[in-house]
């Protein structure tokens, strides 16, 4: 029966009385000491109806099981009846207090006679955290020794669990605000919140938990210490808890009564309580009646004490009714918790209650006590083994039950009565007694109850006296020589416990020893004698035999096993004879009854056992063969391995050659549709599996079993096992199908295929992209539902269900379309970077392989690197470069100006520098503007003819480019030898031009060869010609290098300069392709260009050439 306990529901009241009994017993119940009307036959449960109302079980309750033998009884149940609690409608609660007070935040929460549990809590579920200044009470209370600032929150929360109802209802949430103080906080001596007053009484029942409690307030925080003022404190069970608020016992004892007390203090003072617990005890058992049998005419003495704080009182009942309510009887007496009952009769057979309580509760326990006259039993097992030593006294035990007393007689198998015997006596309880045994006493004895064919059999053992075979010489030996005694004895093998060899001098025990190592006892040992003569007789019970056997010499080493083994040779092929180990038997024993099976052909042999390993075997038996008789058992693994349909294919586990058991071996196999148990059996014969039957239909059940049958009989009955027909593939495809997406991940749904045929393996489902691959899902049992991961997003599946059995699958459903959503692109396929400048980065990527749905535009990010060594990622290689000024620098100077031209790098762009340059007569280094790498060429101007000068590009200090020019070129033009040189190609192209008009007025005509001649000599003029004001020669030009640049520059008119540095000038030739412009009046600028763009290689250049000749042929 269940404990005491609190019902919410009418689903709740459930009362459990059970009870063994024969006859069956029956059940009646009592509330508050009237019975129910309740027909309970068989079960003994009281089940609330749930349309009756909660409040009419609201009771005491017992149940009594009842047969014709007695009554028995429960302990009483309380069942108490509560609503389930419900939150209350409150208003939020607001507190305002200082900073430093002390406060007590309540929580109220509905009564239960199971008090709650109290959580306090946020919004959040998050626990309060408490510590030595915030503590939750036992009361349920939150305590604040004193307040801090961080103390206000908008949300302290009371929960409370009720176990019993399984339910938590939170109270309304307190705010609680703290106003800070401007001034010193001023202490407080401790003050206790609880409990109050200076001392409380407690009652604590032993074995239940308890608690004691103080929570102190005061500033600073106060400290808790506590102490048994009677006793010591670590002698108890207490254990301080909950930042030593708590002393709490998990199970009260009795060394916990005393006086405890709680001292809590600050530096401002201190606050005392005292506790005076008293622990008193609901009542125990110390001594329990047990359930016995008794026979007419024996007394009975039920003995039931029980202890508990205060002294329990006991009270006897009989089947359940008072003894003080039922008849006296001058044979029935109590006293204190003992009972007696006299000369017992039949009729007083019944069960009796023993009942202790006190004011804490009470313990009921139900004693049987069984009166019947029974017929003579002998309580003694069976074939107990009793050994003794010759010359020894033993006693056998025949203990036996009865009304009246049985009489037992004693006798040695095969021999006459043994009373007659002089050193043979019985006792009146049964026992045989034997004085100075010999080996002749040994053998079975056999104790008959009188007047009854009840009896019992005892073998006695009678061991051989330890005897001395060899007795030590006297030996003579020289001081300090070896001296050898030699000892042979004979101990009986089965005395392997007791064996002991003892060598003593001048009566005194002869030890080995390492401090007198002058004794060494030797014994020489082997493996035993093999076992002989052999013998078989045969025993009482049907195909067993007794093997008996004479024990070989042990060789000091006391024979611990035999071990029995059998070859049987009837249905064994002579090559395939192998020995099979039948019993092993302890070293004691003399003889073993075996087991056989029927219809065999068996010898035997024995090998016997030391500590130093087995013997030979011995000599084989005699051969001994076994009747037939029918099969003992029938063939395992019976099962059904149909696979057509329509057919029933019934198989098993064939059974060895020796357990057939006699000649004509069959299986007899049964079968019937499992679905009509009253249906007939049908059965055939068959000499070995499998057994197919027709006509069965499609995946039938059918319940199978296969019986072994021989000529003499029919096996045991055979156990029934199900089987089915052969499958065949489903017919039906699964319907309602139905999906449920997230991302990836496809949940499907289906129901369970109908008319499988067979039995189900489980589903198929086939998912095909659109337009693209397909993957079949195989999900095994009888599952309806399956999570499929890994989809494409946004993307169109079709899915079709099929159901398969072991014949294959069945048709597919409809297909079934449905679409993954957008997510998260991939990223980019591939990411590549460019930098054309020092401070431009150009980024170049494909789309990603997975758009998973519509791309709607890129997101770059970049992050500037924490140092300037190269480093890389999976992708993409950032190396922090930085630009420098040229160092590869050609130059091409005039009469005041120099040309200075370079290649920017494919780093070194937009890094502006200086030129510096010094004249050899000064000593102030002169600087240009600041000029930018990326445009390739600078132009200094306002330099002196005639003058040296030193050139030098610096990069952080450090000489870039360096040159010295030996002189500048002065200007030509104004040289005498100029103007005369000048003079003369003048007047030589007047005298041409004057020849020529004469010519042309003479009329005459240039022959055609003439003409072309003198095209092809104007066509072929060398460059040089057309190249004036150059001083070098062109093989000249081709010695220069970068680091010795030429003095007179590059060729004007090159192409290569002007295709490399002229994207930005606009440069015009004449016909004979002299520069336009060049006298165009534009004076010098020092030091360098108007424009930052790219510009001509030079601002001004060398004189002119002469104006072509006139009227040139064209």
């Amino acid at each position: 029966t269940p404990e005491s306990f609190t019902a919410f529901s009418p689903s709740d009241v459930v009362l459990d009385c059970e009870a063994r009994g024969n006859p069956t017993p029956s059940f009646r119940w009592v509330k508050d000491d009237e019975t129910l009307d309740l027909d309970l036959i068989g079960e003994g449960t009281i089940r609330a109806d749930k349309n009756d109302t909660l409040d009419q079980y609201h009771g005491s309750y017992r149940c009594y099981a009842s047969n014709t033998l007695g009554t028995a009884v429960t302990q009483t149940v309380h069942v108490i009846v509560e609503r389930h609690p419900v939150l209350q409608n409150q208003q939020k609660i607001y507190k305002r207090a200082s900073e430093g007070e002390s406060l007590v935040l309540s929580c109220s929460p509905p009564e239960s006679s199971t008090p709650p549990h109290i959580h306090w809590m946020d919004r959040r579920m998050v626990h309060i955290k408490l510590s030595e200044r915030v503590t939750a009470g036992l009361d349920g209370n939150l305590y604040f020794s004193n307040l801090l600032k961080s103390d206000s929150r908008p949300d302290y929360i009371c929960n409370a669990q009720y176990t019993t109802a399984m339910t938590v209802l939170p109270e309304t949430a307190v705010s609680l605000t703290v106003q800070p103080s401007n001034s010193v906080l001023p202490g407080r001596k401790p003050h206790l919140f609880t409990p109050s007053g200076f001392r409380s009484s407690v009652l604590a029942l032993k074995g239940n938990s308890l608690t004691l409690e103080c929570i102190p307030s005061g500033l600073p925080t106060p400290k808790v210490e506590w102490i048994k003022k009677d006793g010591n404190l670590e002698d108890t069970t207490g254990e301080v808890t909950n930042y030593g608020r708590w002393l709490q016992f998990e199970s009260v004892d009795q060394s916990d009564d005393g006086e405890y007390q709680c001292r809590a203090h600050n530096e401002h003072g201190e606050a005392k309580h005292s506790y005076t617990v008293t622990v008193e005890a609901a009542p125990y058992w110390v001594k329990e009646p047990q359930n016995l049998i008794y026979a007419p005419r024996e007394n009975v003495r039920l003995d039931c004490q029980a202890e508990g704080i205060p002294t329990p009182t006991i009270t006897w009942s009989m089947n359940g009714q008072k003894l003080s309510e039922v008849d006296p009887d001058p044979r029935r007496s109590v006293k204190g918790g003992v009972l007696k009952l006299m000369d017992v009769e039949v009729s007083d057979t019944a069960v009796f209650q023993c009942e202790a309580h006190n004011k804490h509760g009470s313990i009921l326990l139900n004693t049987y006590i069984n009166v019947v006259e029974l017929p003579a039993q002998i309580l003694t097992p069976d074939g107990l083994q009793y050994r003794v030593t010759e010359m020894g006294d033993i006693s056998l035990k025949c203990e036996t039950f009865g009304s009246p007393q049985p009489h037992v007689t004693w006798e040695l198998q095969d021999s006459s009565p043994l009373l007659s015997l002089p050193h043979v006596s019985l006792l009146t309880d049964g026992t045989l007694q034997l004085f100075n045994t010999s080996r002749s006493d040994s053998g079975k004895y056999v104790c008959s109850v009188h007047e009854s064919n009840i009896s019992i059999t005892a073998h006695l053992d009678v061991y051989e006296r330890s005897v001395i075979l060899t007795s030590p010489d006297e030996v003579r030996a020289d001081r300090g020589s070896t001296a050898l005694l030699h000892c042979e004895s004979f101990t009986d093998p089965r005395l392997k416990h007791d064996r002991q060899i003892v060598w003593r001098k001048n009566g005194l025990k002869i030890q080995e020893s390492s401090a007198d190592d002058k004794y060494k006892l030797n014994t020489l040992l082997s493996p035993p004698d093999p076992p002989t003569d052999l013998s078989l007789s045969e025993a009482d019970a049907h195909m067993s035999i007794t093997l008996g056997w004479t024990p070989g010499h042990h060789h000091n080493s006391p024979i611990t096993a035999f071990i029995v083994e059998a070859r049987e040779e009837q249905h064994t092929e002579k090559s395939r004879w192998r020995w099979e180990e039948l019993k092993r038997v302890p070293g004691d024993v003399r003889e073993v009854e075996l087991l056989l099976h029927p219809f065999c052909t068996y010898r035997f042999r024995v090998t016997a056992v030391n500590e130093l390993g087995p013997s030979e075997p011995s000599q084989v038996s005699q051969e001994h063969s076994t009747q037939p008789a029918i099969p003992s058992s029938n063939p395992t693994g019976v099962h059904s391995e149909s696979k057509e349909p329509g057919t029933l294919v019934i198989t098993w586990d064939e059974m060895e050659k020796r357990l057939h058991n006699g000649h004509g071996f069959m299986y007899k196999v049964w079968w019937r549709k499992a679905s009509k148990k009253d249906q007939r059996w049908y059965f055939n014969s068959t000499s070995s599996p499998p057994f197919v039957v027709t006509g069965t239909g499609t995946y039938t059940p059918f319940e199978i079993k296969v019986q072994a049958v021989n000529a003499i009989g029919d096996g045991p009955n055979p156990k029934e096992e199900i089987g089915y027909s052969g499958e065949d593939v489903p017919l039906e495809a699964p319907g309602g199908v139905s999906t449920s997406v997230t991302n990836s991940t496809v949940i499907v749904k289906w129901n369970e295929a109908q008319n499988v045929r067979g039995l189900l393996l489980g589903y198929k489902y086939q998912e095909e992209e659109e337009e693209q691959s397909e993957r079949v899902v195989e999900v095994r049992g009888s599952k309806t539902s399956h999570e499929v991961s890994g989809l494409k997003l946004y993307s169109v599946y079709d899915l079709s269900m099929t159901a398969f059995n072991s014949k294959g699958q069945g048709p597919p459903s409809p297909m079934h379309r449905f679409e993954t959503l957008e997510g998260a692109p991939g990223p980019p396929a591939s990411l590549s970077s460019e930098s054309p400048t020092d401070t431009t980065l150009i980024l170049t990527w494909t789309p990603p392989v997975e758009t998973n749905g519509i791309l709607l535009g890129y997101i770059v990010q970049y992050q500037q690197g924490k140092n300037t060594q190269c480093s890389a990622d999976q992708r993409i290689t950032f190396c922090a470069l930085f630009s420098a000024p040229p160092t590869n620098v050609t130059m091409f100077f005039g009469d005041t100006y120099l040309n200075l031209s370079w290649v920017p790098g494919p780093r070194d762009r937009n890094y502006g520098f200086h030129i510096k340059y010094l004249r050899k007569t000064e000593e102030t280094w002169q600087e240009s503007e600041l000029v930018n790498s990326t445009q390739g060429f600078y132009t200094l101007m306002g330099l002196e003819p005639g003058t040296t000068y030193h050139l030098v590009i610096l990069h952080h200090n450090n000489t870039q480019w360096e040159q010295i020019l030996s002189e500048m070129p002065g200007n030509f033009a104004t040289q005498g030898w100029f103007i005369g040189l000048i003079s003369a190609i003048v007047l030589l192209v007047l005298i041409l031009l004057i020849l020529c008009l004469i010519k042309r007025r003479k009329g005459g005509k240039y022959a055609v060869k003439d003409k072309e001649d003198k095209e092809v000599d104007s066509e072929a003029r060398p460059m040089k010609d057309e190249t004036f004001g150059e001083y070098r020669s062109v093989d000249g030009d081709e010695k220069r290098t970068d680091s010795q640049p030429s003095l007179c520059g590059s060729k004007l008119g090159s192409d290569d300069s002007l295709a490399e540095y002229g994207d930005s000038v606009d440069i015009q030739f004449n016909e004979d392709g002299s520069f336009i412009g060049q006298y165009s009046g534009r004076g010098p600028v020092p030091h360098g260009n108007e424009s930052s763009s790219p510009a001509s290689p030079m601002t001004t250049g060398p004189p002119p050439p002469l104006p072509p000749v006139p009227n040139r042929p064209s």
